[in-house]
């Protein structure tokens, strides 16, 4: 959530690696820097969202286990209060959410699946209404052997669901139904084999989508239409023109708010790779690339006053943040913040 006055942050660690569960974390809103100020008992938590319920806002937080789970707390306190017990999403190894229509979606990578989730008046999510099962594989024997759901995340419109699985080199653009919480495909956009598409993110004209590969380091640029739900793939961005010689893995895309550049971490490389897009949407072309501030960059998230970047440093168990060059959108390092095994971050 976006907006002047937001003084909190939730950052996921993995602690089956070390990390601390959610730590809890002020922010200074005029430099961006974030001191902890606590922690709260999670499992895993790969990836976090909030959402908003008539008490306030609620936290969600995905359980990177199998068999996975959901947990939601109320974080319109202090301090955190658990809605519940963690719910099970009847999938393997959830690795990203989102919310809907009144429901909570997981992209569950292990079991190559997304679940639905129904949502209580407090916010507080049900067992799961629906799971459509994918199908398919992809040519990678190591990574592609059959479907992984990475990212399971609604259009700017809200009538359509798309679902990023790395398995099967598609996105699955979906239907949700409110009434019966049952997601339903309506049409399946195919990337080149061995893309190994990881994660997508919208232009803020809602009429363009790019897709990051994870097995290739590019950005496949696709027009949207939310009125057919249709994704067309138009142009590819390799994130490193002239090649790269260490092994790249993308892991997160984030188009400006004024929609001049993509921004992307990559892990390998240890870096933020930016994008210059042209003023239709339809190219993007790499114009620097910085340190990342840390090891094994897992997310990359814009803050609240959209002129800084965060990034998760997970291997080197850190969060580190950038001001952003308004002209050239080049981030230059600002600060860093420890956080063992570091997964994501949100801002309240």
């Amino acid at each position: 959530m976006v907006g002047k006055d937001t003084e909190r942050a939730f950052i996921g660690s993995f602690t089956s690696a070390g990390g601390r569960g959610i730590v809890l974390a002020s922010l200074d809103p005029d430099t961006g820097a974030l001191t902890a100020t606590g922690a709260v008992d999670a499992v895993d938590p790969s990836y976090l969202a909030l959402g908003q319920a008539p008490g306030g806002p609620v936290l969600y937080a995905v359980s990177e286990t199998a068999p996975g789970a959901v947990t939601a707390y109320d974080v319109a306190g202090a301090v955190p209060r658990p809605l519940g017990a963690p719910v099970p999403v009847d999938g393997d190894d959830p690795t990203h959410l989102s919310l809907t229509r009144g429901h909570l979606l997981t992209a569950n990578y292990g079991s190559g699946s997304v679940s639905v989730l129904p949502l209580a008046a407090d916010g507080a999510p049900q067992a799961p209404s629906g799971v459509l099962r994918h199908r398919g594989s992809g040519p990678d024997r190591d990574r592609q052997r059959g479907p992984h759901a990475h990212q399971v995340l609604p259009d700017p419109s809200g009538r359509w669901v798309l679902g990023v699985d790395l398995g099967t080199d598609s996105v699955r653009i979906c239907a949700l139904d409110p009434a019966t919480g049952e997601l339903t495909v309506h049409a399946e956009t195919t990337l080149p084999p061995g893309t190994g598409p990881r994660h997508l993110a919208f232009h803020p004209s809602g009429r363009h989508v790019y897709v990051l590969g994870e097995l290739r380091p590019v950005v496949t640029v696709c027009r949207w239409d939310a009125e057919t739900g249709a994704l067309e793939a138009v142009a590819e961005a390799p994130l490193f023109p002239d090649g790269v010689e260490e092994p790249a893995s993308p892991s997160a895309p984030v188009v400006s708010p004024d929609g001049r550049f993509l921004w992307v971490a990559v892990r390998g490389t240890d870096s933020i790779v930016v994008l210059a897009l042209d003023p239709t949407g339809d190219r993007g072309s790499a114009v620097a690339s910085v340190p990342c501030g840390g090891h094994g960059p897992r997310d990359l998230v814009l803050g609240p006053t959209g002129t800084r970047l965060y990034v998760a440093n997970k291997r080197s168990g850190d969060v580190t943040w950038f001001d952003v060059d308004a002209a050239t959108g080049t981030p230059r390092r600002a600060g860093s913040l420890a956080v063992p095994s570091a997964s994501t971050v949100v801002f309240v």
